[in-house]
């Protein structure tokens, strides 16, 4: 059981207060949203949908940026081009073009991950001592700000400054969890997460659709054809961060805050220490069985995203070998990802009744493994596609559910440190598993490569399994 900092400090009762329940025995009333949350999770809904349009326009324009910089004589573009080449030796995968470009594509997107384990920790703990809206706004100003330097990044050094800026910037989306759990009580805190996800599955299937327009277009172009997708993304964040300054209200209360910065921090090694991010160590005041709960969700979580994110990562190495699809096509195939990910997340993970978190994330997980297993002999398109359906419908649940449970631990004054760090987790475990995958998938092959990211996903799904029934044991 959790108790608040404030309670320490003997602003309510010493006694300690109860975890979160989503077991309908809380006093939250049923499972309704109100008018004041159905208005703060539109604001939200709406303000994330505008900021992942503007994120994932990029995408399928990598390939042309990286061919682009390539042409100039810049030797951080070199020196990283040769880091590429020698893991791609390392590892035996073939020297093509799309190869190249598909590695260094994973190494910026890996270097924007690590930027997010750095930063998602320490947002998260500002936003608990001077209210989420300030933190908010600024956090969407910077990434405002790495458009623009996207925009007159005529060299690549400054592109990747520019990308530097973004991930170093980006906590909206850590910060909108933190929010849902802000505003909605234990039972109706599912339906909120799960329009967090309906709103990822809207910016990745409509944003690179928006890229890959501009990628056309910018094969046909010469010179500094970025500048206007760059713009583009440019004016769809200035139009999120006036939309937020406007019309958000904060949903920290002054009472509720950190009373300062030492005390919503801890320790800033805390939050940048990786064993210290697995331990929670930042959060104070909370019980020995909550602490070892939300380390165990952390692991979770982090395991999950690791074998995830690696095969995620792969698929494009595995459509193209085995089916020879090109950009367009495996466009057509992320578009019919993210069309299952927003019908199951609006129409299934976000009408699932409370305290059943755990159980469908568990769910989830499993659903993965078969997914994997039709992956790893999969030579057709039906069978690519069936495999695809399975790893569409866990991608639409277990992060949801995941994030549902671990903002119940904690008082209000932690709720931002405790999002940031699952978040922080899940950004580290985005940067390490492609890499993991990617050796795994030239040196033994994309069989072994998906059987064993399936069968380690058994990891996590157990380790979940135990949680709950330590629940059940509990109650």
């Amino acid at each position: 059981m959790a108790v608040t900092r404030s309670q320490k400090n003997g602003d309510v009762s010493s006694s300690e207060q109860p975890r979160e329940t989503t077991d309908g025995t809380d006093k939250s009333g049923d499972s309704t949203l109100s008018a004041s949350e159905k208005k703060v999770l539109r604001t939200v809904f709406i303000s994330l949908v505008i900021d992942l349009l503007a994120f994932t326009v990029i995408l399928p324009l990598l390939p042309s940026l990286l061919d682009y910089y390539g042409t100039k004589e810049d030797g951080l573009y070199k020196s990283l081009k040769d880091s590429v080449s020698s893991f791609r030796e390392l590892v035996g995968a073939p020297d093509t073009p799309r190869w190249n470009s598909v590695l260094f594509g994973g190494l910026i997107g890996s270097m924007f991950s690590l930027l997010q384990f750095i930063a998602s920790p320490v947002i998260g703990a500002t936003s608990d001592v001077y209210g989420r809206k300030p933190v908010l706004v600024l956090s969407m100003v910077g990434v405002a700000f790495s458009y623009a330097l996207w925009a007159v990044s005529r060299n690549f050094g400054l592109f990747v400054i520019a990308r530097f800026v973004g991930g170093i910037s980006k906590g909206n989306i850590s910060l909108s969890t933190t929010i849902v759990a802000d505003i909605l009580p234990a039972q109706r805190r599912g339906k909120g997460m799960a329009l967090i996800g309906v709103a990822f599955s809207i910016g990745f299937v409509f944003g690179p659709l928006i890229g890959a327009i501009f990628s056309r277009w910018a094969r046909e172009q010469q010179g500094e054809f970025y500048v206007y997708p760059a713009l583009f993304a440019l004016v769809l964040s200035v139009i999120d961060v006036i939309y937020i300054a406007v019309l958000f209200k904060e949903t920290l209360p002054q009472t509720k805050r950190a009373k300062s910065i030492s005390s919503g921090w801890k320790n800033t090694s805390y939050l940048i220490n990786p064993v210290s991010l697995f331990k929670f160590s930042s959060v104070t005041n909370m019980s020995t069985k909550d602490m070892s709960d939300i380390r165990k969700y952390g692991v979770v979580y982090f395991l999950y995203l690791f074998f995830y994110s690696g095969l995620e990562f792969t698929l494009t190495f595995l459509t193209h070998n085995r089916l020879n699809y090109d950009s367009m096509q495996q466009g057509k195939m992320f578009f019919f990802i993210g069309f299952i990910m927003a019908a199951v997340q609006g129409g299934y993970t976000r009408r699932a009744s409370a305290g059943k978190e755990v159980k469908m994330a568990a769910q989830g997980i499993l659903i993965l493994v078969p997914s994997f297993i039709i992956m790893a002999f999969a030579y057709s398109a039906v069978w690519i596609y069936l495999s695809l359906a399975l790893f569409s419908f866990a991608s639409a649940t277990v992060v949801p559910c995941l994030t549902t449970m671990i903002s119940l631990y904690g008082g209000n004054d932690q709720k931002g440190t405790i999002m940031g760090i699952f978040r922080s987790l899940g950004a580290l475990a985005r940067a390490l598993g492609p890499v993991f995958a990617s050796t795994m998938y030239w040196s033994c092959g994309a069989t072994v490569c998906y059987i064993t990211g399936g069968v380690f996903l058994c990891l996590p799904y157990l380790l979940l399994k135990r949680i709950s029934v330590d629940h059940v044991k509990k109650q």
